[in-house]
């Protein structure tokens, strides 16, 4: 596969669920580190950041199911984002892994505390980069994640741009539009004007995302709220709507493994001011009718995470953040030295 780097190696891993398309790297025993992909990409993200562990740990990167060459299952939005971290748990288990460090990139951030949550004595660190907030992205206000209204109004499958989708449906690997996902990935996964040497790579990673109700962005139902859309129970963008996803109770688990939250300081998709968030876009004159801040601010993504964090630690368990400056929604690619420290660091933690 001329999309993998030399020394990285792809198998599928048959599990009791679905068969798991998993990258590692070949004869390397070790701890075993898990790396969780964000949406609209796939395991191919993370190859040099595998490449530059130490031989001490063996790093295995999934496909999550409807990405890269993982069984393209439905996705059940109702359980949150269950189905996929289930999903990992599956393959450390048929792997047989044993207790893992998990590494989770902004959807796969909410994906490895949902596992973290559900399978606590599993995990033996945690390392969040840029990870959703625990209250979903979209359709909350303050620190506490209140929604909006009942329903999740502005959250879930109806706030994906449809031309983005569209492009992503046809194959576009053109610079042409700025919402194609060459032009996407290169305005808003990295701060521009940087470039990364496998641009080609992750369009092509990109394009592997299965498209529709079942899979990206996930169906939508009309709502009498602004901006007149909410979440629906299928599919990727409704596995992080607030009526389905929440991890305020995090600070109940035990035990409380180390976990670090690495971000680039201009990220523009996960930030309290998203340029992703439609209340945010309501702000800024993009979306029509917005009702004001009073009852629909932009939703305070990291602000939201370190509420849910400060309670974890204070009930016992330890966090830190890192923030790497000059970098945007992909610090292991933008700055993979800072990033390979900050990761190294946390994981002689475990």
């Amino acid at each position: 596969m001329a999309q993998l780097l030399t020394g990285i190696t792809a198998r599928t891993v048959a599990t009791d669920r679905l068969t798991v398309n998993v990258l590692e790297i070949g004869g390397r025993s070790g701890t075993p580190v898990v790396f969780v992909h964000g949406n609209v990409s796939s395991s191919l993200f993370w190859q040099q950041a595998m490449l530059d562990l130490p031989p001490a740990y063996r790093p295995l990167a999934v496909d999550l199911r409807g990405f890269g060459d993982t069984d393209p299952l439905p996705v059940d939005a109702t359980r949150g984002v269950r189905d996929y971290s289930d999903d990992v748990a599956g393959v450390v288990e048929a792997l047989g892994l044993g207790p893992v460090h998990l590494v989770g990139w902004s959807m796969g951030g909410g994906v490895v505390l949902q596992l973290l949550r559900d399978f606590a004595g599993s995990v033996r660190t945690v390392t969040l980069m840029n990870p959703v907030s625990p209250y979903g992205f979209g359709g909350t206000r303050g620190v506490d994640g209140e929604l909006l209204d009942e329903a999740g109004t502005g959250a879930g499958g109806g706030a994906a741009n449809p031309d983005f989708v569209r492009l992503l449906r046809e194959g576009d690997r053109s610079a042409d539009s700025p919402l194609s996902p060459r032009q996407v990935m290169l305005s808003f996964y990295v701060k521009p004007p940087f470039k990364p040497s496998l641009a080609d790579v992750f369009v092509e990673s990109m394009l592997s995302t299965r498209i529709g109700d079942d899979h990206y962005p996930g169906d939508m139902v009309p709502s009498s709220g602004w901006p007149g859309v909410a979440p629906g129970g299928r599919g990727v963008l409704n596995t992080m709507a607030p009526t389905h996803f929440r991890l305020d109770d995090l600070h109940t688990i035990t035990p409380k493994p180390p976990i670090r939250w690495i971000r680039g300081a201009d990220d523009q998709i996960v930030s309290d001011t998203s340029v992703f968030d439609l209340a945010n876009l309501g702000a800024l004159g993009a979306l029509p009718d917005w009702p004001g801040a009073r009852t629909h601010p932009p939703q305070p993504m990291i602000a939201q995470t370190r509420a849910v964090l400060d309670r974890y630690a204070a009930e016992g368990g330890t966090y830190d953040e890192v923030v790497i400056d000059d970098a945007g929604h992909s610090p292991h690619l933008e700055k993979p030295a800072e990033f390979n420290t900050a990761l190294r660091e946390i994981l002689a933690k475990g």
